[in-house]
């Protein structure tokens, strides 16, 4: 069932307030601010979302798992995170923007506390599940708080700098694997229990973000607004530009979800998900697969955690390449462009046996991954309207994580019948058609004021 309405058509004052919001110029000493602290926030989410990857080859060891176990679980947490998509959309619309990120980071950051104490696998696949909710509910409205708060002509910049320092959490967590896997047989719990550092933040999160402007003018709470509209244009020195009220090139969205696919909203609406549907298959594929597929190829542990730390250094890198070209270039262009690429490199590190080779594929890999990761989530706020921005982005990741269930299915599949190989040239035709759906259909949305 729909959640009740945000957002009827917005009143005058309503009108004005986004329009004065609209016109800032360029981003306040609040704004930078704020940028770290989100930062913190998706550091905690991509720190989560790969324990179990860095954990898994102790596992197998230890509890004698088998590799579709470990896809199992892999598919639990992808499950979890269908849910928390929907789910986590549909509540930011309803209850704002601020109570589901930092909800979110409450609900994985103990369910992965608890995976670190799992007796068993099922007890392991439980809580996998329940933190999975809760990591893409914060993935999701995390990007739709950046595009709602930040200045049209730095929104790209602005993703892609949260989601650099996020992105410190995939070295963060190859270096903590690194020095707690050894110790002991059952050090990999100490993994999980690191996968909730996102706690930090989302406490200093309470007290210092303020809620999406946006959000609240679209609920009708414009005294709110208004006071962070008043607070943010008081920190300009120079004169501000006269307002510009919006004329709309239809009417605004009620909130309902049969309005993702009603007149042109549908198409966008498509689009957006298969995009996402293609592409998490490839960046999970990958991503989720390499540690244990590189043991499974014939390098010991200690060998794979190597190269898997050397590699797990490019995506902060794929964050800066996005804030150079996502503000310069239409998203869609970017996309399509570094997945033709990555489909390309995937394919020379499924078949080459040259291990200089394998680590500089891998890391240009991973790094033009998350550069396309930074360039989808500056995207997909700007296709829906306020009021079901979260809602939209929320179906479209959801739509992701579902097939990224299926593609770990899949790919443990692939392994047993084409081993190594076809499982990496597989993750290379998913990253093609990815370049295929949103360069030829997807929507320019560059410096574009959200609807």
């Amino acid at each position: 069932m729909d959640a009740p309405s945000t957002a009827a058509a917005p009143d005058t004052r309503g009108a004005e307030l986004i329009a004065r919001f609209d016109r800032l110029p360029h981003m306040t000493r609040a704004h930078w601010g704020w940028l770290p602290l989100l930062g913190l926030l998706s550091l905690g989410d991509t720190t989560d979302i790969n324990v179990l990857a860095y954990a898994a080859p102790a596992m197998r060891e230890h509890w004698g798992v088998s590799i579709t176990q470990i896809g199992n679980l892999t598919s639990l947490s992808l499950l979890g995170m269908f849910v928390g998509a929907l789910a986590g959309g549909r509540l930011a619309d309803r209850f704002g923007r601020k109570r589901l990120v930092l909800g979110g980071t409450l609900l994985y950051s103990m369910s992965t506390i608890i995976c670190g104490l799992a007796p068993n696998l099922a007890v392991l696949g439980l809580f996998r599940t329940l933190s999975g909710i809760g990591i893409q509910a914060v993935v999701g409205v995390l990007s739709v708080y950046v595009a709602e708060m930040y200045p049209a002509n730095v929104r790209g910049r602005s993703q892609a700098a949260v989601l650099g320092v996020g992105l410190l959490g995939v070295p963060f967590t190859a270096v903590a694997a690194k020095l707690i896997i050894p110790l002991d047989p059952q050090s990999w719990r100490w993994m999980f229990v690191v996968g909730a550092v996102g706690l930090v933040p989302a406490v200093l999160g309470l007290f210092l973000l303020p809620e999406s402007v946006r959000w609240l003018v679209a609920s009708g709470r414009n005294e709110e607004a208004d006071r962070i509209v008043s607070g943010l244009e008081a920190r300009y020195t120079n004169e501000l530009p006269s307002p510009v009220l919006a004329v709309p090139s239809a009417p605004p969205a009620r909130g309902r979800m049969v309005e993702l696919f009603t007149g042109s909203q549908r198409r966008i609406t498509i689009v957006t998900a298969l995009t996402l549907v293609f592409g998490i298959v490839a960046f999970y594929g990958f991503n989720s697969w390499v540690p244990t597929l590189l043991v499974e190829r014939g390098y010991s542990t200690d060998t794979a955690l190597i190269i898997t730390t050397v590699v797990s250094i490019a995506p902060p890198f794929g964050a800066l390449v996005a804030m150079l070209v996502t503000d310069r270039w239409q998203r869609r262009r970017a996309l399509a462009v570094t997945s033709v690429t990555i489909a390309a490199l995937m394919v020379i590190f499924a078949v080459t046996d040259a291990l200089w080779l394998t680590v500089g594929a891998g890391f240009l890999i991973a790094l033009l991954l998350q550069t396309n990761a930074v360039t989808i989530y500056a995207y997909l706020p700007e296709v829906f309207p306020t009021s079901l921005r979260a809602s939209g982005a929320g179906l479209s990741n959801g739509a992701g994580r579902l097939a990224g269930v299926g593609g770990a299915a899949l790919i443990a599949a692939v392994y047993g019948v084409t081993g190594f190989v076809g499982v990496f040239l597989t993750t290379a035709l998913f990253s093609l058609i990815t370049a295929v759906t949103i360069g030829l259909f997807g929507e320019d949305t560059r410096h574009r004021s959200l609807r």
